[in-house]
């Protein structure tokens, strides 16, 4: 519903005492339009808030920022709230884009919109291709976002007003609140006007926004007597009587809106402006609004009020056709009801230019409010329930419909159930969980037929599935106790009740769920499908019982697959996670992981989760094949962008693809990519599990850096290491928060930790220390207070790396050996940590083994076989992003009273043309004898050369046949 009443006069007559308000609008609006500078290029935007009681003026103040905005040569785009539209979703938000819209093609559409068609055409009310998607909340507002900043840029200087909104939808309001802190960065003003005492419970973050960019909101008072006197006597004649004046004052408390209506009243009495009619003031007074305005209502007739209150429960789809068929008028009775409301000022007449004389409008809110009210209860709902047939047989669609349904009592009617059921699909694809929620809710207690009650159940159980999973977790139950159910549909219930399971923090049922409907199941597909989700949430669980006796299970199983379908592809993709997590042969995860992805898994696919192609793609990555993984990363990230899924998911992929890079040794993109990620989890909510991955990651790649403190400060912030998630959470928050602790130079606390995970992690037989290193770092802990334990500690670690069998995992393992070992022993172990080391993707730990050699060395007093390894590790160090490690080889160098050489300043991932030569010999199986021979070279050359591929490449050797060397290569085999 809009609101007008704007005569010839009365916005001038409103806008008394606004000077400071309109002040500001020119400052603003010359900032926008660059009109102060002459030049032709956009300005500023900015943030404009006006708030108030009802009736102060808003309305009037933003028709004179329209009017201003449209002289200067603005674009306008304007919307406003309505109080019977609050529920249904992104109602704002359509009213700003549409008059784009309108007249554009849907191949025009897709030009407008670009990549973000799919995701936000159902929310601005276009039909998108994909009808089966479902973004999230967030994806729908990023969208958003893309698009206004597109309006502002190609239809500069913009100006968005929205009225009333107080009265906005949800949806609406949380995207003007997340947009509103962008506006100065672009040629858009964006002016909202509210009632500050009416604005919703959750809405305080809106309420806020002006005090939070730099501006406060401008609360607006009463007119003054003095206003009020201004007006009787512009409306009455300037010989109005003082005490008249001062009356008028009095009974309106000094409210714009009731001034000028009761000036308006006087003038239409024809009432002289004396003290001798003060008394009839009061009278006059009370038509204006509330009771008296119902009086004056009643006073036109039952046909004109019956039409009133028609248009009063239509809102913002009133039309004079379709209130006359809500309220059984006919055509000569609805025309005579419009004209005679028009004539009392209870609808307003329409605009010189509007494109609809049909469309119907109230004088102002307060009148639509009071007539709303004055409706009677049961006539009101059953006047709602006539709404509801007649806009849906006009082709208002079922959201609208459901909009009137909501106000019905339930009544057992099949239609309304289809309505409702419609209506939350249309808001799920539109990105409105929580509407289709109140839709399908109010469905359960239609009721719906005995047979379709379990479907019911799903979809309101898949509606609040990441807003609430524990209510998620009651409806799926209770559509499991159903007696009629389809066994498909029983299926995707169950896999929908693991799932919110798993999301509330109970993951011992959410296995157990699974787990029972395995027992229970007839289908051999189906309990595949389930033994499948319960391995996986069984992987999850920090307090499995009997991990072995799962892991043994599971490898049999694995073993009889060959992965023709989804489930056998994730059960094998489980058993590549399991057999890295162990700490078996490189080989064996690979082997499987290789199996798994068969045709590819995807991301998206809400029936299977994105869990078990994420632990797919992290076996590669722990299998010294980073470079693998970050194609499978960038692939599923791409998939939820294109999907609309902006939130845990992509956070996910955010924060893992940087972990992968830390890895590789690209600190400072690492760090960039995981505080993207952490942006978005913190977006999500407060400890999720997105937040503890990216946390954890995001302390490891700030210590990798030498920023010990931001590290502190980061996991002080979000109590990081107070609490152990009850889920596994890689890498391990415990190990992680005992590495922030030992950097800090606090061994026992770091000791006493790092403990506890040695018994958490042990008779899980999670020992591969190339995914939890609690060992090497123990044996750090220890090393001075017990150096006997410490290289326990450490061989243990060594012995489990070679068993795993990648170069990373030995040369970070020889690598801590050394930590704790003295003189030439020191020496070689670290000599052996280089090779490895040197044959992996890992250039961070490369560069820390090359530094702590280079260090050895010198003490042991070889200078010059230490400066060409502090000088290797120097270059290693820069290239990473790693200023604390570059630091220590410069001081080192500086001690020995050496110079650094030139680095290589190049930190390019291309190939040279050598390189790729090199890197096609080795694919080929060439020895590096047989290279250097080739290159005419000595063995230390090729070894650096290939040392740069693995890097670039983000693989070991076995992994180039594939990288390098095309399709021919062959596939890893599990092995010993």
């Amino acid at each position: 519903m809009t609101y007008t009443g704007d005569r010839p006069g009365r916005p001038r007559r409103l806008l008394l005492e606004r000077d400071a308000e309109l002040a500001a609008v020119d400052v603003l609006l010359t900032d926008l339009s660059g009109s102060s500078t002459g030049s032709a290029a956009p300005g500023s935007g900015g943030l404009l808030t006006f708030a108030g009681p009802a009736g102060l003026g808003k309305t009037t103040l933003l028709t004179e920022v329209r009017r201003k905005a449209v002289a200067r040569g603005c674009t306008v785009l304007f919307a406003r709230g309505g109080e019977q539209e609050q529920g249904v979703a992104f109602h704002v938000v359509r009213q700003l884009v549409q008059p784009v819209l309108a007249a554009a093609t849907e191949k025009e559409h897709r030009k407008i919109l670009g990549s973000w068609y799919e995701i936000v055409a159902p929310a601005v009310g276009l039909v998108a291709g994909n009808s089966n998607g479902s973004p999230d909340p967030q994806g729908v507002r990023d969208g958003l976002d893309w698009i206004a900043t597109r309006f502002a840029v190609q239809q500069a200087p913009l100006v968005v007003m929205v009225d009333d909104a107080h009265w906005a939808d949800a949806e609406s309001l949380a995207w003007l609140t997340g947009f509103a802190p962008r506006v100065s960065e672009l040629p858009l003003l964006l002016v909202v006007a509210y009632r500050s005492d009416e604005l919703p419970a959750d809405a305080t973050a809106f309420g806020r926004l002006g005090e939070r960019h730099g501006s406060r909101p401008f609360d607006l008072v009463p007119f003054t007597p003095g206003a009020v006197s201004r007006i009787v006597r512009d409306t009455l004649g300037e010989e109005a009587d003082e005490g008249f004046c001062r009356e008028a004052w009095a009974v309106t408390g000094g409210n714009p809106f009731e001034t000028v209506e009761l000036t308006a009243r006087v003038a239409d009495r024809g009432l002289k402006p004396q003290v001798v009619h003060v008394p009839e003031l009061r009278e006059l007074a009370s038509a204006v609004k509330g009771g008296g305005l119902i009086e004056r209502l009643e006073r036109l007739g039952t046909s004109v009020v019956r039409f009133a209150w028609s248009a009063a429960v239509l809102g913002a789809e009133a039309s004079r056709s379709l209130a006359a068929s809500v309220g059984g008028l006919g055509d000569a009775e609805s025309s005579d009801a419009v004209a005679r409301l028009r004539q009392a000022r209870i609808l307003a007449d329409p605009a010189p230019d509007a494109p609809d004389d049909d469309r119907l409008e109230f004088f102002h809110p307060l009148v639509a409010t009071a007539v709303y009210r004055a409706i009677p209860a049961a006539f009101r709902v059953a006047m709602h329930g006539q709404a509801a047939a007649v806009v849906s047989s006009a082709g208002l669609g079922a959201t609208t419909a459901a909009r009137h349904l909501l106000e019905v009592h339930p009544e057992s009617d099949p239609w309304a159930v289809r309505q409702f059921r419609e209506a939350a699909r249309e808001y799920l694809r539109a990105g409105a969980p929580e509407a289709a929620r109140r839709c399908l809710a109010r469905a359960l207690r239609e009721p719906p037929a005995l047979e379709e009650r379990a479907d019911v159940l799903f979809e309101l159980g898949c509606s609040a599935l990441l807003t609430e999973p524990a209510t998620t977790v009651n409806h799926l139950r209770a559509a499991l106790d159903e007696p009629v159910l389809d066994p498909a549909l029983r299926e995707a219930i169950v896999y929908r009740l693991a799932q919110a399971l798993g999301h509330s923090d109970r993951m011992a049922e959410a296995a157990e769920t699974v787990a029972e409907a395995a027992r229970g199941a007839t289908n051999a597909r189906t309990r595949l499908r389930m033994q499948a989700e319960q391995f996986m949430w069984n992987a999850f669980r920090a307090d499995e019982q009997d991990s072995p006796a799962r892991s043994r299970k599971l490898a049999r199983l694995a073993e009889h697959l060959s992965g023709r379908g989804t489930a056998e592809r994730y059960i094998l993709g489980l058993r590549a996670w399991d057999a890295m997590v162990r700490g078996e042969p490189a080989a064996t995860a690979l082997h499987y992981a290789e199996e798994a992805l068969g045709e590819g898994l995807k991301w998206t696919d809400e029936q299977w989760g994105f869990e078990v192609p994420v632990l797919v793609a992290l076996t590669f990555m722990y299998c010294d094949q980073p470079g693998r993984a970050e194609e499978l990363f960038n692939r599923g990230i791409a998939e939820c962008e294109t999907k609309g899924w902006r939130g845990a998911h992509l956070s996910f992929g955010y924060t893992l693809l940087g972990y992968i890079r830390y890895r590789r040794g690209c600190l400072d993109e690492a760090e960039s990519l995981v505080r993207g990620g952490l942006r978005i989890a913190d977006r999500v909510g407060h400890q999720v599990p997105a937040q503890y991955f990216a946390i954890g990651i995001l302390i490891e790649i700030l210590l990798a850096r030498g920023r010990t403190q931001d590290a502190q400060e980061l996991a002080t912030m979000y109590s990081y290491g107070e609490v152990v998630p009850s889920a596994v959470v890689y890498p391990d928050s415990q190990t992680v928060y005992s590495e922030l602790l030992l950097a800090l130079g606090m061994h026992r606390e770091a000791e006493h930790h790092l403990a506890r995970v040695g018994l958490r992690l042990e008779p899980r037989g999670m020992r591969n220390p190339a995914w939890c290193p609690w060992q090497l770092h123990l044996a750090r802990a220890l090393k001075n207070d017990d150096p006997e334990r410490a290289v326990e500690y450490a061989s243990e670690g060594v012995r489990r790396a070679r068993r795993f069998g990648t170069q990373s995992a030995i040369g970070q393992a020889l690598r801590a050996m050394a930590s704790v070992a003295h003189g030439a022993e020191r020496v070689t172990l670290l000599a052996q940590a280089v090779e490895h080391l040197e044959r992996s993707p890992s250039g961070y730990d490369l560069a820390c083994a090359l530094v702590d050699h280079g260090i050895a060395l010198r003490q042991v007093g070889l200078p010059q076989d230490a400066a060409e390894q502090l000088h290797r590790g120097l270059e290693g160090a820069v290239q990473c992003g790693a200023d604390a490690l570059a630091a220590r080889a410069r001081e080192e160098l500086d001690a020995a009273g050496l110079w650094p050489v030139q680095l290589r300043t190049t930190a390019t991932e291309s190939l040279t043309a050598q390189e790729r030569t090199v890197a096609e010999w080795a694919a080929r199986g060439w020895s590096n004898a047989r290279i250097a021979e080739a290159l005419g070279a000595q063995d230390p050359v090729v070894t650096r050369l290939l040392s740069d591929i693995y890097r670039k490449v983000g693989s070991d050797h076995e992994g180039l046949t594939r990288l390098i060397g095309g399709q021919g290569g062959a596939r890893p085999t599990p092995g010993d």
